[in-house]
């Protein structure tokens, strides 16, 4: 009973990145048809349709495409930022012992591509692409896991998002540190100022969601104006919000049975209408369980959905539809370079380092999971597709060429890289003999 209780929010977020990966794939492909097709004027024309407030003494206005980037993803980073708080506060990395393996791994995942991309690349013009095939896309890993069904033990699966979140968070840095040019320090001072006053209200419990979504828009906007990625202030909006529920589980429990007790002795003249009494007791019901919820826990299972079905699946079919012609122009050296890197970048380091942490006694090998399967893990990490665009529309911003070079090698670093993880692990996994039932999916 305590493992499903354990397990069972883990095979419900495996579920959804799943599906998403499976949407996410296929908005690439509808994306590249798109941009290839008859209509490809529709298609360049839709996301730069200009969208925004143009008023006497304030415009913001911006192209459809821009509004993804920076406005629905920094939704996306948002609920990043949401899960690594929770792992670091209570889940897989909560402690060093239980992060360092997973941790190991990680930083492996992000060097071994930095560096091999940089000893490849022989141009000063490209160099700036070094970030690109530092990212792992759960929802695609995911998806291809899922296929394998039990094959896979749920340990690899959750060493596997252990890992991908630390290589996020390596990302976040990334682009606030790297990609973000021309600061304006003044406005990050006076985003500092609201920030600020909503970490000391989350250290104090206090959580109002209309005061934060004010406050989250007006940082948002001076993250936008000040050089920095507007997406950065998703992440740390995420740690501003609390953990803590209002009330222990020992109010929660006694004050439920109080109503239950009461809902049940009320008198109803009228079925299937409540009374008034119990109206006021379903009041109280939704009143209590406001307080017994977790804002960071009901936040991320809000946003969850949203982010898999609609944010991430949108963000590809707006950048992944790149033209392919005999008149087009391609950078092929970066194209190898980025699904070069991309491929044995994150293999090898990934399962290299997975490797000297249990060699060195800093960390021991989860239960049930062998080498080859890290290995196989470790190739189907090269599958970088939505973090990887994400960083290529960064690096080479104003240079088309670059950018749909970037996104042909991503594309096929990301595939080779799927299809040979894929393969690893189908012929190396044993199937589970014991299955714990997991939830059905209700999108």
């Amino acid at each position: 009973m305590i493992e499903r209780i354990i397990l069972t929010p883990f095979q419900k977020f495996v579920k959804i990145e799943s599906f998403s990966g499976i949407l996410l794939f296929g908005a690439t492909v509808i994306a590249m048809i798109w941009a290839n097709s008859d209509f490809n004027e529709s298609y360049q024309a839709i996301w730069q349709f200009d969208i925004g407030i143009n008023a006497e003494n304030f415009e913001l206005t911006k192209p459809l495409i821009l509004w993804i980037n920076d406005g629905l993803m920094a939704v996306f980073f948002f609920l990043i930022g949401l899960e690594i708080k929770r792992e670091l506060l209570i889940g897989e990395l909560n402690t060093l012992r239980k992060a360092i393996f997973p941790l190991f791994a990680a930083v492996g995942g992000m060097l071994f591509p930095l560096v091999l991309f940089l000893v490849l690349n022989n141009s000063s013009e490209t160099v700036n692409g070094w970030g690109i095939p530092m990212a792992t896309d759960i929802a695609f890993t995911l998806a291809i896991l899922k296929i394998l069904g039990d094959r896979i033990p749920l340990s690899l699966k959750i060493f596997l998002t252990a890992f991908a979140i630390v290589d996020d968070l390596g990302a976040v840095l990334v682009i606030a540190i790297f990609y973000s040019t021309g600061i304006d320090w003044l406005l990050i001072m006076y985003a500092m100022i609201p920030l600020a006053l909503l970490l000391y209200l989350s250290y104090r419990g206090i959580y109002s969601k209309y005061l934060w979504i004010t406050i989250a828009v007006i940082i948002w906007f001076l993250f936008l104006k000040s050089g920095i990625h507007p997406t950065i202030a998703g992440v740390l909006m995420a740690f501003t919000i609390p953990i803590r529920q209002k009330i222990k589980m020992e109010d929660f429990t006694d004050s439920l049975s109080n109503i239950a007790q009461r809902f049940t002795q009320t008198e109803r003249d009228y079925l299937p209408i409540l009374s008034r009494e119990q109206m006021e007791q379903m009041d109280d019901l939704e009143d209590l369980a406001e307080k017994f919820n977790s804002p960071l826990q009901r936040l991320e299972h809000g946003l969850h959905g949203w982010v898999a079905y609609f944010i991430m699946p949108i963000f590809a079919l707006a950048n992944a539809g790149v033209v392919f012609g005999s008149d087009m122009e391609l950078d092929i050296p970066l194209i190898t370079n980025i699904a070069v890197a991309l491929f044995l970048g994150k293999g090898i380091g990934i399962a290299l380092m997975s490797y000297l942490s249990v060699k060195w006694k800093m960390a021991s090998l989860p239960n049930g999971i062998n080498y080859r399967q890290i290995i196989g893990v470790a190739i189907l990490a090269g599958v970088g597709f939505t973090m990887s665009i994400f960083v290529a529309n960064l690096a080479f911003t104003g240079n088309p060429i670059f950018v749909d070079s970037s996104k042909v090698g991503i594309l096929i670093g990301s595939v080779v890289s799927g299809i040979v993880g894929y393969i690893i692990l189908r012929f190396n996994g044993k199937r589970s003999k014991v299955q714990i039932e997991e939830p059905t999916l209700d999108p």
